[in-house]
C-alpha cells in the first residue's frame, strides 16, 4: 500500500539518535554494498541498502509513465507507492523488484530522482522508519547516510577508490566496457556530488577508507574492528 494522499511533510531534522548504527557512504564502486552485508552479517545486525529505495523509487516513476524532471508529479508517484526492503530483497507495491531496479533503465534516470527534494524527504523517512523497526540497531549504506539520514549515528564510515578502479570492479559486475562505465560513473558522480539536497559528500566525522589497494576481506576486517571500538 501506498501512503495516500501527498500531504506536507516535517522538516529533516538533524539530530536523531540511534542505538548502534553503522553507515557506509560512498560513491559506486567502492564496494559500500558486499563490505556493508559482510559486516552485518559478523556482527548480527540488519542491513539496509537505501539506494534500493531510489532505484525502486525511479522504477515506480517508470511504470507510471512520468516525465522525470516533473517534480510534482514524480514526488506524487514516490509518495503513493509501497516501498520496503527485507532480507535484501527490495519491494514495490508487495512485488519484489530486487533484479528490476538494477537495469538500464533505472540506472539511467536514478540520479535526476534522487535529487528531487521532497523524494529524498520521503525516502529518509522510511529508512528512519525501517531502523526503527529493527530496533535501531542496523548496518546501512548509501551517499548521504552519516551526514543527513543518521547524523549521530555510532560509526560513519567513507569508502573511497581511484575511478580507474571503480570503474573496473563496475566493468566487472556489469560486463561492460570500462570506457562505458567510466563516463557513467563520471556523470553519476557530479550529479551525486552538485545536486542541491544531501549530496554526496564525506561527513565530518566520518572515517575515510581507500579501498582502491585492499582486498575485501581486508576492508571488512578493518570496518568490523571500528565497530567493535565504537560500540563497547
Amino acid at each position: 500500500m501506498g501512503r495516500g494522499p501527498l500531504t506536507p511533510r516535517p522538516p529533516i531534522t538533524s539530530h536523531v539518535v540511534s542505538d548502534l548504527i553503522v553507515t557506509l557512504d560512498g560513491p559506486s564502486g567502492t564496494g559500500k554494498s558486499t563490505v556493508s552485508r559482510a559486516v552485518a552479517a559478523k556482527m548480527g545486525l540488519p542491513h539496509l541498502d537505501t539506494g534500493a529505495f531510489y532505484r525502486a523509487a525511479t522504477l515506480a516513476v517508470i511504470r507510471a509513465g512520468v516525465d522525470p524532471d516533473h517534480d510534482e508529479a514524480v514526488t506524487g508517484v514516490v509518495d503513493n507507492s509501497g516501498l520496503d526492503q527485507e532480507e535484501g530483497r527490495m519491494f514495490l507495491d508487495g512485488g519484489d523488484v530486487s533484479k528490476e531496479i538494477r537495469g538500464p533503465d533505472v540506472t539511467a534516470i536514478v540520479s535526476r530522482i534522487a535529487a528531487n527534494p521532497e523524494v529524498r524527504r520521503i525516502l529518509v523517512s522510511h529508512q528512519r522508519e525501517w531502523v526503527a523497526r529493527h530496533g535501531g540497531r542496523a548496518v546501512i549504506e548509501g551517499r548521504d547516510i552519516g551526514s543527513v539520514v543518521f547524523p549521530d549515528a555510532t560509526l560513519k564510515i567513507f569508502l573511497d577508490a581511484r575511478p580507474e578502479v571503480r570503474a573496473s570492479r563496475r566493468a566487472v559486475e556489469t560486463g561492460r566496457d570500462h570506457a562505458s562505465v567510466m563516463e557513467d560513473l563520471g556523470r553519476r558522480d557530479h550529479l551525486d556530488s552538485t545536486r542541491a539536497v544531501s549530496p554526496l559528500t564525506i561527513p565530518e566525522d566520518a572515517v575515510v577508507i581507500d579501498t582502491s589497494d585492499l582486498r575485501f576481506d581486508e576492508v571488512v576486517a578493518r570496518v568490523v574492528e571500528l565497530v567493535r571500538d565504537r560500540s563497547v
